[in-house]
């Protein structure tokens, strides 16, 4: 039974919604960032990235002590307001053939604990304590860990019904996508989202693992310092986006490598023919149209690869996981990396990217090899996490990806 709360969001008045909301500040190349902080007083970014005041690059407690700091200045200056009443919040994204929505609510950190909300990638404990401490300071969430659920017609109807009022924002960005957000407060409609929500066995972290850990730490530590904890104090639960199983897009990541580990292009191919079918596509881009073939570019031409089955026992999810064939039967033995997260050798572009980014950023020498692969789909990652188990880093690349500062959840 998961635990779906509406909450009173921190939120850009309705003139400003547009100028505020950011992409994550990882997207923004140094040029977008300075012309941005430069020239837009209302972006978020100016609360992320706070030294610039003072010409800065502040690290730490001290940049998360700042970060609190810009965000009460917008606070006081009224460019962010707090709803009066708990509510959910529909936010869609729309752009050029697609149009993805979901609900906006309040996670519980007990249930990420009770595997009610169950995870599918490995997290680093550094990181998670970084950004428990961070969050500790800040005392805000602004990124939403995403959250899928298995289609439910009760909330489709309810999220259509509402979205043909006039959305609370409603604002054009530069890569050609519409954002929208409706605010549900309505006692009734309240009602019914949560408890669909509780009538729901398990969610799945589509996106976000450290954010649900890092939340799920600090959760902990507040219950241990709070002699009069409830269960129901802001810091039990998380800011979540929460979008059904069909509306989810998944890309795959393809895999850059910088060497051929010693081997001579065609060492390299009679190694690779030992577990896999390999065929020659010359110049004719090749995309593969099943699981367990992979594409490869390499010294100017396009290879198919189709795994040999009889060399391969598929024993459980993780097994049959093409990212993790590839590890188990090319980059790990034939290409001596072992570590996929730190090993400089390798490198990822996401599936949205064109092919011809691979082929690009081989023919120039900057790699030697490429491989790509089918998409995960949403069954394989709910098998992985069902058994515990953990994909390797970099298998998907899912959107929808949010834009910041639009929903803020104070505890």
């Amino acid at each position: 039974m998961a635990k779906i709360l509406p909450f009173k969001a921190v939120r850009p008045i309705r003139a400003k919604a547009g100028l505020v909301a950011s992409r994550p500040y990882e997207d923004y190349s140094a040029e977008e960032l300075t012309a941005q902080l430069e020239h837009n007083p209302y972006s978020f970014l100016h609360i992320i990235n706070p030294g610039y005041k003072f010409q800065q690059n502040l690290k730490g407690g001290q940049r998360f002590q700042m970060v609190k700091n810009r965000y009460l200045e917008f606070k006081e200056e009224g460019t962010f307001i707090r709803d009066k009443k708990p509510a959910y919040y529909i936010y869609k994204v729309k752009s050029r053939g697609s149009s993805i929505s979901g609900i906006i609510a309040a996670a519980s950190a007990e249930d990420y604990k009770e595997k009610v909300i169950r995870p599918h990638e490995d997290t680093i404990k550094d990181r998670e304590l970084l950004f428990k401490d961070y969050l500790k300071t800040v005392g805000f969430n602004t990124e939403p860990v995403l959250l899928t659920y298995p289609d439910n017609q009760d909330i489709n109807c309810i999220m259509r019904e509402v979205m043909k009022s006039r959305p609370e924002y409603e604002f054009a960005t530069p890569n050609r996508e519409t954002h929208y957000l409706w605010v549900i407060d309505q006692p009734g409609l309240i009602e019914k989202i949560q408890k669909e929500f509780e009538n729901t066995s398990q969610l799945y972290i589509a996106d976000g693992h450290h954010r649900c850990a890092s939340s799920y730490r600090l959760a902990r530590e507040s219950r241990e310092a709070n002699a009069g904890h409830t269960g129901e104090e802001p810091y039990n639960f998380f800011m979540s986006y929460l979008i059904s199983e069909s509306n989810l897009k998944i890309h795959e990541y393809s895999r850059l490598i910088s060497s051929l580990n010693g081997h001579s292009k065609e060492e390299f191919l009679i190694l690779l023919d030992e577990n896999f079918r390999i065929e020659n596509r010359g110049l004719e881009v090749y995309r593969p149209s099943h699981k367990h073939h992979f594409n490869m570019y390499l010294d100017g031409e396009y290879y198919s690869l189709y795994l040999r089955k009889t060399n391969y026992e598929f024993s459980d999810s993780l097994r049959k996981l093409d990212a993790y064939i590839l590890y188990q039967k090319v980059l790990k033995p034939i290409l001596g990396i072992e570590d996929l997260r730190n090993d400089k050798r390798i490198a990822y572009t996401h599936g949205r990217n064109d092919l011809i980014e691979l082929k690009t950023r081989v023919d120039s020498g900057e790699f030697a090899v490429g491989f790509g692969m089918l998409p995960v789909s949403i069954e394989e990652i709910k098998e992985i996490a069902d058994e515990n188990l953990t994909m390797p880093p970099k298998t998907t690349y899912i959107e929808p990806k949010l834009r910041s500062g639009l929903t803020i959840y104070e505890f």
